[in-house]
């Protein structure tokens, strides 16, 4: 018989953009009444400090804001040179901040973001991270092809991080 109240540290209020807020809500509901494991988690490690901080190496590319989830300002830093080195230096201080709030966009799961973005960053060309995430296909296009003749390495470099969260939340393995 399920309870009739949500225990108080439930994390059915918790603010999230879009539709995964309707599918937390719901997992965390059964989870409560039911005791099974809701399969994915928001607000949960998902993005590490010293991934960010070897980004950070060389954040004048912008790379660390990618990983973050910021490709805006990672264009933004990759064509001025991280704004010509002092938002570079500043990010210093920032990167804590950018991880936090990675951790409360991004649905952990199964799928690394750290791994996935390593993997992207040295053999996405090959499409080993693509291999990584199950998507043998467009893995095996992006190996013969060069990733598809690097547009196809750009477009994940934007998009990654929601590829990843896309992916952990339907609980792919």
């Amino acid at each position: 018989m399920p309870p009739t109240a949500l225990p108080a540290e439930n994390k059915i209020n918790q603010t999230i953009p879009g539709r995964l807020n309707r599918h937390l809500v719901e997992d965390n509901m059964t989870s409560a009444l039911y005791g099974s494991p809701a399969p994915y988690q928001l607000g949960y490690p998902t993005h590490s400090v010293t991934v960010g901080y070897l980004g950070w190496i060389f954040g004048f590319m912008g790379i660390h804001r990618f990983y973050f989830g910021r490709p805006i300002t990672g264009i933004v830093w990759a064509l001025t040179g991280g704004v010509f080195l002092i938002g570079w230096i500043i990010d210093l201080f920032l990167i804590p901040g950018m991880q936090r709030e990675a951790e409360q966009r991004y649905v952990s799961g199964p799928i690394d973001y750290s791994v996935v973005w390593i993997l992207h960053v040295l053999l996405g060309v090959f499409g080993v991270h693509r291999f990584y995430m199950g998507k043998w296909i467009t893995g095996i296009l992006f190996f013969f092809s060069g990733g598809l003749f690097l547009l196809g390495w750009l477009y994940d470099l934007l998009t990654l991080n929601d590829q990843v969260s896309e992916l952990n939340r339907l609980g792919a393995s």
